[in-house]
């Protein structure tokens, strides 16, 4: 059987933001994107929402944070790769129990190079864990109080470390939005009513693993297993055995890419310009990203901090940095090469007046 010819980098790019629903299908609402991304990188509340205001359509940050602290539908805790992400409720359990094994080692040392021993840390999940439950949800310089009056080391990153083992344990997850930026810590038990999901095993980690695949390419195929293996933080051989308990419900693209046989055909859509917040799934939901930001132009966007800017898209690709304006509406651009075509930035500032609707107020 002749193998199907590489995808072309322009196909590439435009499949990818269809599948990310960047199209806006008019069908999507917020907690439905979360689902079809699987899980949205959320170290940056601001960031999170504006994933989904870019996927959805009419939708506000209020409606987000409802769902966060209202009916409690959308959760966000330490998930892949260690990292903070927005995930749907439903998802959560099984998505802690197949990822948070591959981050306890790494947790562990930075514990220990914080200067917290295992005996110290096992007094500090205790500690967190009686004051949530006598008096919280809490902050987190409320538990680094509880944590210092407990004689639990606490300086440098030694307090979110502890919280993150909390997490993997699945003892705790953020609950109520408090501010802008960010929510207050709260048990699994008493915010989800949920017992703390355990680590999966045997046929129950395979049939995650199955599901973990096909969630994954639903969002973000086309892709290969390295992809899946880098957004998800497992090792190679599982993506592999996660593709292959889906093998007949994939189809080949070329190149070691496969996607979704049964995906709907969404080739009259429409990628409308719009501007993207930092973190966001189409940036950072491959192993590569060169369909996204063009190799002569990632030097600009790939901080050594790490952290990724705010990414204005055009037809899929990345054309220009943003930030809001120092006075009056609009946003001002650092576009990748020359000028941005005049329709382009219009169209562009239009997008920036629906995201100041979004989050009730100026771009800020």
């Amino acid at each position: 059987m002749t193998a199907p010819p590489t995808v072309a980098p322009s196909s590439l790019r435009r499949r990818r933001a269809l599948a990310q629903g960047l199209h806006r299908p008019a069908d999507l609402g917020l907690q439905d994107a979360v689902r079809r991304l699987l899980a949205v990188q959320g170290q940056e509340l601001r960031s999170a929402r504006r994933a989904l205001r870019a996927r959805t359509r009419g939708s506000t940050a209020a409606q987000v944070d409802a769902l966060l602290t209202g009916d409690r539908s959308l959760v966000l805790t330490w998930l892949c790769r260690g990292t903070l992400h927005l995930v749907d409720r439903e998802d959560y359990p099984w998505l802690l129990g197949l990822t948070a094994p591959t981050v306890v080692t790494a947790n562990a040392r930075r514990l220990r190079q914080e200067g917290v021993g295992e005996a110290d840390a096992e007094r500090g999940v205790a500690t967190v864990v009686a004051a949530l439950a006598g008096d919280g949800p809490l902050s987190r310089r409320e538990l680094a109080d509880r944590l210092a009056a407990a004689d639990v080391p606490t300086k440098g990153q030694a307090t979110v470390h502890l919280l993150l083992l909390t997490g993997l344990r699945g003892l705790t997850v953020r609950g109520p939005v408090v501010s802008a930026a960010g929510q207050a810590y709260a048990l699994t038990r008493d915010w989800l009513g949920i017992t703390p999901p355990q680590p999966l095993a045997g046929e129950e980690r395979d049939t995650a693993l199955g599901e973990l695949a096909r969630r994954y390419l639903t969002g973000h195929g086309p892709a290969a297993e390295a992809d899946l293996a880098t957004w998800a933080g497992l090792p190679l051989r599982d993506a592999r055995r996660g593709l292959q308990r889906i093998a007949t419900e994939l189809d080949g693209v070329g190149g070691g890419l496969v996607d979704l046989a049964a995906r709907r055909d969404a080739t009259g859509a429409r990628l409308a310009p719009r501007l993207l917040g930092s973190f966001d799934p189409v940036v950072i939901g491959w192993k590569r990203r060169d369909h996204v930001v063009a190799p002569e132009h990632q030097a600009g966007f790939y901080r050594k901090n790490g952290i990724l800017p705010a990414l204005a898209l055009v037809g899929g690709r990345g054309v220009a940095l943003w930030s809001p304006r120092r006075s009056g509406a609009g946003v001002d651009f650092e576009p990748f090469g020359g000028p941005l075509p005049a329709a382009t930035e219009a169209a562009l500032q239009r997008d920036a007046a629906d995201l100041a609707r979004f989050e009730g107020t100026a771009v800020a």
